[in-house]
C-alpha cells in the first residue's frame, strides 16, 4: 500500500520547512537510507533520507516550496500503484527562489531559541477542543488557543498544520519593519543593483526574531579591554611552523580564533559565574563549557558548538572548529551540532573590524566579541614608544546573570591568559 511522505520536524523549533531540492523523480525506485530531498529548516539545510523502500508515485510539492511541518511532500508505493490523494491537507504553497549555495564567513551570529515568554492557551476553552495532543503542544509553544481554530484533520479535529499555519499568519501579520520601503529609482536608470523583494527564508526569519527577541528581553551590558596580543601571535606562527614541519600539507595550521577558544574556555574555569543562564526564577550554573561560535552564511548565521571545551586541549579544540565550519559550509550540520551552548564567541578581526558587541546568543549569560590584531604605536614598560600589536575584545553580557565586576574579572583572566598564551598549553 502507497504510503504518503510528510514534512518531517527536524529541529525542536522547526514549523515551516523549505524543500531546497529533489534528488528523486516520479516512478524512480528508491531503497531504505536513500537521499530523497534536502529540506531547509529553521536552523540548517538538512539530507531527508528514505524510511519506505518502493516507487515514488507522487511528487506533491516542488523544489523551493515552503511547508508547514506534516504536510505531504510525496508518496511511495509500488510501481505501478495510484499515487494516494492526501485529502483534508492544503495544497503546497507557490515555488519560491531557490536559496543560494553558502560560504562561511565568520560574523556574529544569534541562533534560534525558544521564546522566553510565551504564555499557554486558556485551557477552560481549549481543553474542550478536539486536538492531538501534539497540536495541543505546538499550540502552547506559539502562545495559541486551540479553541479560536478550525481544524482541517478528521471530524475538524485540530492537527499540527493547523497550528503551523496559524502561527506562520500570526508572523506574518505582525509588523516587522516600514510599512513602506520604495525609493526613488536613480536619475541615470542606472544603480548597484535592481530593485528587488527577496523572499525571507525560514532560517533568515529566525535569526531575524530570536535577535529582536535576545535585545527586547535580555539587559545588555558591554565591557571592552585592549589585550597584548604580540606573545600570542608570537606562538602561534612558532607552533604552526612545527606542525607543518610534522604533517606537511595536510598538517593542522591554528588561527588566532583557536586560541580565542580555548583561552575563553580556561577563562570561564577561572570565572565559571558567566558560563550560566538565567532561567527565570532561578540563575542556571552550568559545570561544563559548551562554546559556540559565529560562522555566517549567505541565506543566514550558524553557531556550532564545541562540546566540553574545558577538557580539550588547543590542538582538540581546533580540529573541532575546523570540522564543524567544513559541516557549515555544505550545510551539513545537525540541530544538534548548534545548541546547547554556554557561550558564544564572535569574530570579525579578518575583516579588519577592530572592535564591536556582538547580541547576546540566548540563553547564554555573554558573548565575546573579538577585533582584529593591529599593529599601532604603544608605550612599553620602560615608557617607551615601540610598535606593538593589540587586540580589542568586548564582552556583551546579561545583567539579570553577570554583574558588571564578573564581566570585569572574566575579561581580566582573559587577557592574562591572551598575554601569557603558553599558559593554554598547560
Amino acid at each position: 500500500m502507497a504510503e504518503i511522505i510528510d514534512m518531517p520536524k527536524l529541529s525542536d523549533t522547526m514549523s515551516v520547512g523549505t524543500l531546497v531540492k529533489w534528488n528523486i523523480k516520479e516512478g524512480q525506485k528508491v531503497a531504505f537510507g536513500d537521499i530523497l530531498a534536502e529540506v531547509e529548516t529553521d536552523k540548517a539545510t538538512m539530507e531527508l533520507s528514505c524510511t519506505v523502500p518502493g516507487t515514488v508515485l507522487k511528487i506533491y510539492a516542488p523544489a523551493g516550496s515552503q511547508l508547514p511541518v506534516g504536510d505531504p511532500i510525496c508518496a511511495i508505493g509500488k510501481a505501478g500503484e495510484t499515487a494516494p490523494d492526501p485529502k483534508g491537507k492544503p495544497a503546497a504553497p507557490k515555488a519560491s527562489a531557490k536559496a543560494p549555495i553558502p560560504e562561511t564567513t565568520g560574523i556574529p551570529c544569534v541562533p534560534a531559541a525558544p521564546a522566553a515568554n510565551a504564555a499557554p492557551a486558556p485551557q477552560s476553552d481549549a481543553s474542550r477542543t478536539s486536538a492531538s495532543p501534539y497540536a495541543r503542544r505546538m499550540a502552547e509553544k506559539a502562545a495559541l488557543n486551540v479553541a479560536t481554530l478550525t481544524g482541517t484533520g478528521p471530524g475538524g479535529r485540530v492537527v499540527a498544520r493547523d497550528i503551523a499555519a496559524a502561527a506562520s499568519a500570526h508572523v506574518s501579520a505582525a509588523p516587522s519593519g516600514p510599512i513602506n520601503v520604495a525609493v526613488a529609482p536613480p536619475a541615470d536608470g542606472k544603480g548597484i543593483q535592481p530593485d528587488a523583494d527577496i523572499p525571507v527564508g525560514g532560517m533568515r526569519a529566525t535569526i531575524a526574531r530570536r535577535l529582536l527577541e535576545s535585545k527586547n528581553t535580555v539587559p545588555h551590558f558591554y565591557l571592552e579591554v585592549e589585550v597584548d596580543a604580540a606573545s600570542l601571535m608570537g606562538l602561534r606562527e612558532t607552533l604552526n611552523k612545527r606542525l607543518a614541519e610534522q604533517g606537511g600539507e595536510t598538517a593542522l595550521k591554528l588561527s588566532v580564533n583557536d586560541f580565542i577558544l580555548k583561552a575563553s574556555a580556561e577563562a570561564l574555569r577561572r570565572v565559571p559565574t558567566v558560563n550560566a543562564s538565567w532561567a527565570g526564577t532561578s540563575i542556571r550554573q552550568h559545570s561544563a563549557v559548551h562554546l559556540s561560535f559565529g560562522v555566517a552564511l549567505e541565506d543566514g548565521l550558524v553557531t556550532p558548538v564545541i562540546r566540553d571545551a574545558h577538557a580539550k586541549s588547543l590542538r582538540d579544540i581546533a580540529t573541532d572548529a575546523k570540522t564543524l565550519i567544513g559541516k557549515a559550509r555544505s550545510k551539513k550540520l545537525s540541530p544538534a551540532e548548534m545548541s546547547g551552548s554556554t557561550f558564544t564567541v564572535t569574530n570579525l578581526g579578518m575583516y579588519g573590524v577592530t572592535g564591536f558587541f556582538g547580541i547576546i546568543n540566548v540563553p547564554n549569560a555573554a558573548i565575546l566579541s573579538v577585533g582584529a590584531t593591529i599593529k599601532k604605536p604603544v608605550i612599553d614598560a620602560n615608557d617607551r614608544i615601540v610598535m606593538g600589536h593589540r587586540m580589542v575584545i568586548g564582552l556583551s553580557g546579561d545583567h539579570r546573570v553577570v554583574d558588571g565586576a564578573n564581566g570585569a574579572q572574566f575579561l581580566q583572566a582573559l587577557k592574562q591568559i591572551l598575554e601569557e598564551p603558553t599558559l593554554i598549553l598547560i
